[in-house]
């Protein structure tokens, strides 16, 4: 569809295996209370290739002073909440109790992960998405201070780089993605290309056990 651009079906469920196949062919659900679950597959897709993403030299800076430390699906949970105050629209929150529930399922069974940033033991910043074979998919992010969702990405880049991921999927773009490094990308191609880096199915287990310095990120680029 044109107007809105790429909504592609109203209702079904949000069952494990229906939210990976539509990940798998570039779909994905956005809806607010009250609504009926919404499909999208926007035209063109925001994607972050894991080795483009841009740093300025003033948040390397910014990040050796701060004092942050990153962990990977310590507290899911949390870091959900903390999203479903981030609008897609502008006009209306979007994670619904529905998407909570999901999405925490998902996380259960080894799909869904979560970037946590923390300061003084304070969680201050983070994202989560779904992690399909080569290609992840963002979903939303938080920050509560300068930056810490600028260190979520970089930290989990950094993770995808270090095991052959292709693509972070963005969704639909905003000029803090785009300052990132983020591109637009034709959707037919965009769903060529999951064919491929989404096949087999496989999970992804490899994430950081302990937490670390945020510091480590930026000195090691």
């Amino acid at each position: 569809m044109r107007a809105p651009n790429g909504l592609l079906a109203a209702g079904g469920d949000l069952a494990v295996h229906r939210l990976l196949y539509a990940y798998e062919h570039a779909i994905f659900p956005w809806f607010d209370t009250g609504q009926p679950i919404l499909w999208w597959s926007p035209n063109p897709r925001c994607i972050l290739r894991p080795d483009d993403l841009h740093l300025a030299r003033r948040f390397r800076r910014a990040v050796r002073n701060a004092s942050f430390r990153i962990s990977f699906n310590k507290v899911f949970e949390d870091v959900i909440a903390a999203c479903g105050g981030a609008r897609k629209t502008g006009t209306a929150t979007w994670i619904t109790r529905e998407m909570v529930s999901a999405y925490s399922e998902l996380h259960s069974g080894g799909w869904a992960h979560s970037v946590e940033v923390w300061r003084d033991e304070q969680l201050v910043g983070g994202l989560y998405g779904v992690a399909i074979g080569r290609a992840f998919f963002g979903e939303s992010m938080f920050s509560r201070v300068n930056n810490a969702s600028k260190v979520a990405v970089l930290a989990l880049c950094r993770q995808l780089l270090e095991h052959g991921f292709v693509v972070l999927d963005c969704q639909v773009p905003s000029p803090h993605l785009m300052s990132l490094g983020a591109v637009l990308m034709p959707r037919a191609e965009f769903a060529g290309l999951l064919q491929s880096v989404c096949s087999p199915r496989t999970r992804c287990a490899a994430w950081p056990e302990a937490p670390f310095d945020a510091e480590l990120l930026v000195d090691a680029r």
